[in-house]
This record gives C-alpha cells, sequence and structure tokens, in this order.
C-alpha cells in the first residue's frame, strides 16, 4: 500500500503539552498524587482553609520564602518532601485546577515566581550535591537490579529544572513585561560561566560521561538529556534564531544576502511518491504473468464466442518518484514503455521483458481522457526549488581546463583574465561569477590561514564571548567523552540494538521497583520501555544537530572537530543502522497512552485501561517524536558528509544506497530531501547501472536537492570521483584544527615569541629553585657530569 502524505511541520520542538508529557514516564504516574500530598500538608499548616490561587503575589512569595529555608535542612528525607512540594507548584497546582488550560496557565505563572525568588540556584547546589553523592553511586554500582527508587531525588530535582528551562524558554503574546526580562536574564545566566564557573550545560554533559562510564548508573538519563537539549536550545538558540544570525553575520562580514530562506523553500515543498521496492517489482512481474495468461485464455475463450477479457485486467502499480505525476502527452508509447523501466535492482532483479512476449503484454489503450482547456493540459513545474550556487574553487578549476585546452598554460587562481578564450567560455564565466556563492566558513578558514601565517603582524584575534564560544571553551577538553557518551545513549536507545549484557543500561529511570505480574502491566511498561527509548532518541539527535549547527557558525574548525570526533566514534555506520529496519513502522509507532499524558492524568478521570484500549494506542497518522528523530539524523549525515569524500567512500562502503531508498517510502519532504541529497554525493561512486536502474531517483534529486553548477554528480566524470588519499585528507583536516585551538585557547601560545634574556650576569644572576635532595647528591652530580666528562677546549676555536 502507498503510504499517504503526512501533515508534519518541522519545528524546535513538538507542542508544549507534548514536551511536558514527554518528561515523565508512565511508571512515574502515582508520584503526581504523592507531590500533591505532601504540599498540601505543609501549604495547610500555614495557610489554613485557602487554596494556593486564592493567595495574593506576596503571599504566594511569602510561602515560597518558606520552601526555600526548608531545601537548607540537613535532614535528607525533610529536603526530598519540599522538593516534592515545589514539583507540584512547578507542574501548576494541578488539583485546584479544572481543565489542562489552567494547570499549563498557573504552571507558568508558578515557574516564573519561583524563578524570580531564586529556587533554581538553590536546586542548583542540591544536584550537585547529588551528583558528588558516593555513597549513592557505589551502592548503585553494587545493585543487580536499578529501578526508579535509586534516582528519586534526581528525579524530583532535574524534572523542576526543566519545567523552569522549558516553560521561561517558550514565549506566549500574553507574556507580561517583567517575565520578557526574567527570560532574558535567565538565558544570560544559562549560557554563562556563573555555575562553578562553567555553563550549566556543562555540569549536564559531566552527568551523562559519568553515567556513561558506569560510575553512576541511577542517574535518569532521559531527563538530563531533555533538560541538556532545551538547555543548549534556549541559550544558543534554535533553527529560525540560527538564520537570523547566519542572515547578521554575513553582513557583518560584507558578503551578499542568502539567495533563499532555506526554512521557508522546505516547508513549501511537496512530498513525491516513492519507488517500488523489490518485493513491489516481484508483485507486479507476478500480475504481468497471470495478466499474459488470462489474455492468452481470453483469445481462446474469444474463438469460442465468451470474452471474458475486460474482466481479467493485470493491476500495475504505478511506481513513480515524479513530484508532478503527470504523463506527457506529447511523447510517444514507446518512449513512455522505455522510461517505465522498474527501479530498484538491489535484489538482483531485472524488469526486463522477453522480447517474444512484449507483443503479448502490450496493455490495451487507457480510456481516453476528459477534455480540459489547453492551458491545463501539462502541469509543468514552475521552476526549481533552490538557487544554484557555484563556489571559487569550482570557477577556477573550470578556467585551469579551459585554459589548458585552447591556450596551453594555467594562470593559478586569476580567475579575472579571459584572453585567449573563446566567447562561449566568456558567457560561461559571467553565469558563473553570477552564481557565486562565498559561504561564512570559507571566510572564517582564510582569515585563520593569514592568522597562521602572519601571528606577530596580524597581533591578537578579538574573539567574541558568545554563548556558543563559552561552551565550546568548556567542552574543549572533554569533546570526545562527551561525544563518545551520545552516541553510546543514541546506540543503547536505537530500536535496531539488540540487548547485550556490556551494554548501558537505560532503563534505570523506568523500571518500577516491583516488576509486573499482569499482562496488561507487562503491556502498559512494554509501551513505557519503547517510549522511553524514542524519547532519548529525539533529545540526543536534536542536541547533536543543534551542537554542529551552532559550531559551524561560530567557528568552521569547532564544527570540523566535532564532526571528527563523531565520525571517528562510528556515527556513520550508527545512523545507517538505525534507518536500516521498517521505517514507515516506526515512524507510525503507537507507544503512547494518551489517557496517561500529563497533563491529562491529573485533570480528568482515569479510564480503566484494558488490553485492547492499550493495543489501538492513539489515532495519529505518525508519531511526531519519531519523525522528528529521523530528520534529525539524516540531517547530521548531511552535515559529516558534506564536502568530504573520504566520509561519503563511507557512505558507500556501509552501503546506505538501499537503506536511504527505503527511506524515501515516508512521504514527507523534508525527510525525502536530506535523503535525496545523501544519495546525490554518492551517486558518482555507484556505477553506471545503478544509475541506469534508479531514474526515478535520479530525477527527484534533480527536481529537489539544489544544483551546484559545473557539479558531475550524474556522471562520475568529475577528478573528486577519482581514487582518493582518505587518510590524509583526515590527518590535514585534524592538522588544521589543532593549529586553530593550539593559536586560539592554548594558554602558552606565546612561549615561542617571548623575549629572550642574551645577558650574561643577568642569566646567571637568577635564582633558580632547585629540589631539597639536590644538596645532598651535589657532589656526586658534579663528579659524574663535570670532573669525569673530557672537555675538548679546540672544539670551541673551530668553526661550526
Amino acid at each position: 500500500m502507498e503510504s499517504p502524505n503526512l501533515e508534519f511541520e518541522y519545528g524546535d520542538t513538538d507542542a508544549l503539552t507534548a514536551e511536558l508529557s514527554e518528561l515523565y514516564s508512565y511508571t512515574e504516574e502515582p508520584e503526581f498524587a504523592l507531590n500533591r500530598d505532601y504540599f498540601e500538608e505543609d501549604f495547610r499548616s500555614h495557610a489554613r482553609d485557602r487554596r494556593w490561587i486564592e493567595l495574593t503575589v506576596e503571599e504566594q512569595k511569602t510561602y515560597v520564602m518558606r520552601l526555600l529555608d526548608a531545601l537548607e535542612v540537613t535532614d535528607r528525607d525533610k529536603r526530598l518532601k519540599v522538593a516534592r512540594a515545589i514539583l507540584y507548584l512547578a507542574q501548576g497546582v494541578f488539583d485546584e485546577c479544572d481543565t489542562e488550560v489552567d494547570v499549563l496557565h498557573w504552571s507558568r505563572h508558578n515557574v516564573f515566581l519561583l524563578y524570580n525568588m531564586g529556587i533554581f540556584t538553590a536546586l542548583l547546589e542540591l544536584l550537585s550535591m547529588e551528583i558528588d553523592n558516593n555513597q549513592a553511586c557505589s551502592s548503585a554500582v553494587r545493585k543487580p537490579a536499578i529501578s526508579l527508587a535509586d534516582s528519586t531525588e534526581l528525579r524530583v530535582l532535574l524534572s523542576i529544572m526543566y519545567l523552569m528551562v522549558e516553560t521561561i524558554r517558550v514565549q506566549t503574546e500574553d507574556d507580561r513585561p517583567e517575565w520578557r526580562a526574567a527570560r532574558e536574564v535567565f538565558k544570560n545566566e544559562l549560557g554563562s560561566p556563573l555555575y562553578n564557573g562553567e555553563p550549566f550545560a556543562l555540569l549536564l554533559f559531566t552527568m551523562v560521561t559519568k553515567f556513561c562510564s558506569m560510575n553512576a548508573p541511577h542517574f535518569p538519563m532521559k531527563k538530563v538529556l531533555l533538560l541538556l537539549w532545551k538547555t543548549i536550545l534556549f541559550t544558543l538558540g534554535g533553527f529560525e534564531e540560527l538564520q537570523e544570525m547566519k542572515v547578521r553575520g554575513r553582513e557583518r562580514l560584507n558578503l551578499p544576502p542568502l539567495p533563499e530562506d532555506s526554512i521557508k523553500v522546505v516547508r513549501a515543498m511537496r512530498a513525491a511518491s516513492p519507488p517500488a521496492s523489490a518485493m513491489e517489482l516481484i508483485e507486479q512481474q507476478q500480475q504481468q504473468k497471470r495478466g499474459r495468461r488470462s489474455r492468452r485464455s481470453a483469445f481462446v475463450d474469444s474463438l469460442e464466442g465468451d470474452s471474458p477479457f475486460a474482466k481479467k485486467q493485470p493491476l500495475v502499480k504505478q511506481d513513480s518518484l515524479d513530484t508532478y505525476n503527470e504523463r506527457d502527452p506529447f511523447k510517444n508509447d514507446d518512449a513512455r514503455d522505455e522510461e517505465e523501466d522498474p527501479e530498484d535492482t538491489d535484489s538482483g532483479i531485472e524488469g526486463e521483458v522477453d522480447p517474444l512476449d512484449r507483443d503479448v503484454i502490450i496493455q490495451p489503450p487507457p480510456p481516453p481522457p476528459p477534455l480540459r482547456p489547453p492551458t491545463e493540459r501539462v502541469n509543468f513545474p514552475k521552476g526549481l526549488p533552490w538557487a544554484p550556487k557555484v563556489r571559487e574553487k569550482d570557477i577556477e578549476h573550470f578556467l585551469e581546463t579551459s585554459r589548458n585546452k585552447f591556450i596551453g598554460f594555467t594562470l593559478g587562481n586569476d580567475t579575472d583574465t579571459l584572453v585567449g578564450l573563446p566567447r562561449p567560455i566568456h558567457e560561461s564565466v559571467k553565469t558563473l561569477k553570477q552564481h557565486k556563492y562565498v559561504s561564512i566558513a570559507e571566510v572564517q578558514i582564510k582569515k585563520e590561514d593569514e592568522l597562521q601565517q602572519c601571528p606577530m603582524t596580524l597581533g591578537e584575534e578579538e574573539v567574541e564571548e558568545t554563548p556558543t564560544e563559552m561552551l565550546y571553551l568548556g567542552m574543549l577538553p572533554n569533546l570526545s567523552q562527551y561525544v563518545i557518551a551520545l552516541l553510546k545513549l543514541l546506540l543503547a536507545a536505537a530500536p535496531t540494538s539488540k540487548a547485550k549484557t556490556d551494554s548501558i543500561n537505560i532503563l534505570a529511570d523506568v523500571l518500577p521497583e516491583e516488576m509486573p505480574i499482569t499482562v496488561l502491566q507487562s503491556m502498559k511498561l512494554g509501551i513505557d520501555v519503547n517510549r522511553h527509548k524514542e524519547i532519548i532518541v529525539k533529545a540526543i539527535s536534536a542536541l547533536l544537530l543543534l551542537l554542529l549547527k551552532h559550531f559551524k557558525l561560530n567557528h568552521i574548525y569547532q564544527f570540523e572537530i566535532v564532526s571528527q570526533h563523531l565520525v571517528f566514534a562510528n556515527c556513520i555506520p550508527l545512523i545507517l543502522k538505525f534507518f536500516n529496519q521498517n521505517i514507515m513502522s516506526y515512524i507510525s509507532a503507537k507507544n503512547s497512552i494518551c489517557v496517561l499524558d500529563f497533563p491529562h492524568c491529573v485533570v480528568h478521570e482515569m479510564p480503566e485501561l484494558t488490553a485492547e484500549s492499550l493495543e489501538a494506542g492513539d489515532t495519529n497518522q505518525f508519531c511526531w517524536r519519531n519523525l522528528f528523530s529521523c530528520i534529525n539524523l539524516l540531517r547530521i549525515l548531511n552535515k559529516l558528509t558534506k564536502w568530504k569524500h573520504s566520509r561519503t567512500m563511507m557512505l558507500v562502503v556501509f552501503k546506505s544506497a538501499p537503506i536511504l531508498k527505503r527511506a524515501l517510502k515516508v512521504k514527507q519532504a523534508m525527510m525525502q530531501l536530506y535523503v535525496l541529497k545523501l544519495l546525490k554525493i554518492q551517486t558518482k561512486y555507484l556505477g553506471r547501472q545503478w544509475r541506469k536502474s534508479n531514474m526515478k531517483t535520479m530525477s527527484a534529486i534533480y527536481q529537489k536537492v539544489r544544483h551546484r553548477l559545473n557539479d558531475d554528480w550524474a556522471y562520475g566524470n568529475d577528478i573528486d570521483a577519482r581514487p582518493w588519499d582518505f587518510q590524509a585528507e583526515e590527518c590535514a583536516l585534524r592538522e588544521s584544527i589543532e593549529k586553530f585551538n593550539s593559536r586560539r585557547y592554548d594558554r602558552n601560545k606565546n612561549g615561542d615569541f617571548a623575549p629572550v634574556d642574551n645577558c650574561l650576569q643577568s642569566v646567571l644572576g637568577q635564582r633558580v629553585e632547585l629540589p631539597e635532595d639536590f644538596h645532598y647528591s651535589y657532589e656526586m652530580w658534579l663528579e659524574r657530569e663535570v670532573f669525569s666528562q673530557p672537555i675538548q677546549w679546540e672544539g670551541l676555536l673551530q668553526n661550526p
């Protein structure tokens, strides 16, 4: 069956209610009532016979101050009760609300109140204490099975912090002016090194690496990753902010404006029909054979006067990746038959028909279409969605080959001198220069080369202290550990991963203390575990993509070092392994129980759950988070392989083409675009037979992916398609990255250029700190190093 178009709009995050509900596992549901009970027990002693929503703002502040004081008691259990009461406030005092809208309203009000009263800073100190709690870590390491109970304090603290970050991050039209001011202050605080001299995100990265090194298996990883992703999203900015920053960055560097807004172009795209799979081609062939038999029997029957021919026409699936699904009426039938060769030869099936049988298989002519006005006869595309781009390097290469051909010598990087070249070459160069695109990365690389060559002349580079710069500076010493830890978690959460004894247990914050005993409980836990893994994949994929995009905009070499760590940690095969599954079933997975989602579950009466209701799941056409994760992973793969021949060859070596072609079955324009981009960069390496068998896919690439003039992606005669020293390419990149890091971040970077004291008296007169034991062995040292060594004084008189 052909899948329907998916009405999916890509963005930074899902709807607020969905993002809040994903914070909690279904196993944590009883804790909502626990939070409410602790709050009401404490609140009753403060304000008798009154409700929280009836208090004035001043009275609410007074009560929050009281909770803040109670957070500092030494008794661990009392602290936990107070933290649960604060969590209930952040959750929107749901027991006093009638609708979900009321819960969200009071949650927003309370979160801004809690922030203004300094709750976040107090929670941060408690979180640091819990992270450094060696007793809890050692007991968790010794436990054979870890459950929710082992991470109670951490889960409560992280939940409050997540609610605060996510609620304050999201802007609404009716926000008060003081709330907008508080948002900016909070954003700057989170991105600045105010917490123990480093940004807040680094504390969470430390938790991730500690968990992955098996030193703290009780950490609730899903909550940590969600909070880390939302902190990065809040402090650095989402995709639309990135686009604005890119526009401002180009203006600062006096570069021409972007040819189009990529976000708007992608949103306006329409999905295409997927190519036929091998199974569909087999079915099609079988139907053709059945049709052939039916026609022969029909011929016999017609001789006997009975013709059921019209009843037995074979059904042939139209497998087309053509967006417009229009047959060209100006082509004859023979040409059309030649075009409709089967696409997919991954299983070695050729769609060729025996020439002797061809006359038998010819379909009866279709009924004539209804008459239409001549203007609507053919639905041609109005134009390609992207403006073509040309790099400076492409113009240089074009001129070099042209000069070699027509003049016999080259002029290096000169792109202006066209003497001796024929007129068409002049026109070509003019067209290339019209579409020339200089990226911010190219300017940064050029500037870095100049700084490396002339360190004394150009002096110190002024580095702007942006949140991205501060985050990179903090991450740099342990960057490889952070990247490896995130990929380990992604591997453990991927649906294609097999459970291994040595793999990381990411289910510590979803498994209950008592394992299920009924079928219903087992089904509920199974859904919860799958949902838990999907949320982890969503958080990691969004986090990695944000880091790559922000580092690339801040400085290309910051992006390159993160990319290289990802590639060396096997990120490319990991993402391909993720897509080597039935991607349609993953995107339409129904691992959610709507009645248990927050805030629905705390406002409405809980209906009785049955096995049938759990199996039915929700009525959504697709799972938003899974489609979001797939697009993010494809975008990461694109970022890692773009303009990198060694990594493109990895795609070829790992046989990614059939895996990616299966992903085209998802009828969502943005996902198809990034799949087609990945297929485009490796097309020249896949050989003529693959291109011949996949012409519909090639056509889709032409329609949807940006054109690079002079890019021979479809033919493979480009110089870049020749055998390449891939290791040398990565090593050269690594050398450039290390030079950049040492020049910009090395504390002793000016060691080579420090002034040298050449005066003999002042050098000998300096006091040198000697170790204590040197005095005891001084005479032995003199004997061994000075007196026993023959000195050849005449050597000083000889010329060197």
